[in-house]
């Protein structure tokens, strides 16, 4: 064999080794790939990594969210939808909005510390917070509410003791912890509720019993002590008041 040729032969058996190599340094190869997979993953132009939640999704995909999130605006509710995302095994967030802020009879309501809801979870606490909460207020108070302060809305966790998915994990469920009123009362339920004055005490036992008419479930102080700062509401279902 010429020398050329020798030289033409140890070229070619180096960039094949070469080759082979690559796909070690090829992020997410392996050296068992099927001949050719790591030369063409090296030529393929990078691509950012999917993940379901990142994915883009219609904000309105099932009829019954279309017509919800049309009467969520009707009602006076300030809000943005989301796109559905999963974040694990039994989490994820559905159909949900963003409030900013709800209708009241003569102001807006502002929102404290929410997040992702379900709407139709959204707006039976829309319409619980302007017909229950806030003309309760006006009558047992002589003060409208300008704020009502919440403790979150989605959580992915379960049900405290338990293996089973909390509704907060679809975010299905708000809880509320205090009242701003409009003349700058703070209404708190763990100090108020069997403390403070028998008017602040009435409202809080009126809004409680008003949440369990729009609510699938309602648990309050009196349920437990997990709950003694807070009124969990769910769900517009099955009805369980406590």
């Amino acid at each position: 064999m010429k020398a050329s040729e020798i030289l033409r032969a140890a070229s070619v058996t180096a960039a094949a080794l070469a080759l082979a190599g690559c796909g070690s340094l090829i992020p997410g190869g392996s050296s068992g790939a099927a001949p050719g997979a790591a030369s063409q993953s090296a030529r393929a132009p990078a691509r950012p990594a999917t993940t379901i939640s990142s994915a883009p999704q219609s904000y309105a995909q099932r009829a019954e969210d279309g017509a919800c999130l049309a009467d969520l605006g009707a009602s006076g509710a300030r809000f943005d939808p989301l796109p559905d995302t999963y974040a694990a095994p039994g989490c994820n967030k559905l159909g949900t909005v963003q409030l900013m802020a709800l209708a009241g009879d003569r102001a807006p309501l502002t929102i404290a510390n929410m997040g992702p809801v379900r709407c139709n979870v959204a707006k039976a606490f829309g319409d619980w917070a302007r017909f229950g909460v806030d003309r309760a207020a006006r009558q047992i108070l002589g003060s409208p509410v300008a704020k009502i302060e919440t403790m979150g809305s989605y959580a992915c966790r379960n049900v405290a003791g338990s293996e089973r998915r909390s509704a907060h994990a679809r975010a299905e469920a708000i809880d509320v912890s205090a009242f701003v009123l409009a003349d700058g009362r703070r209404i708190v339920l763990k100090r108020d509720w069997d403390g403070s004055d028998a008017a602040t005490r009435e409202f809080l036992r009126v809004v409680h019993k008003s949440a369990c008419k729009r609510f699938g479930t309602v648990l309050g102080p009196e349920y437990n002590a997990a709950h003694e700062d807070h009124f969990h509401l769910e769900g517009t279902g099955a009805k369980f008041c406590r």
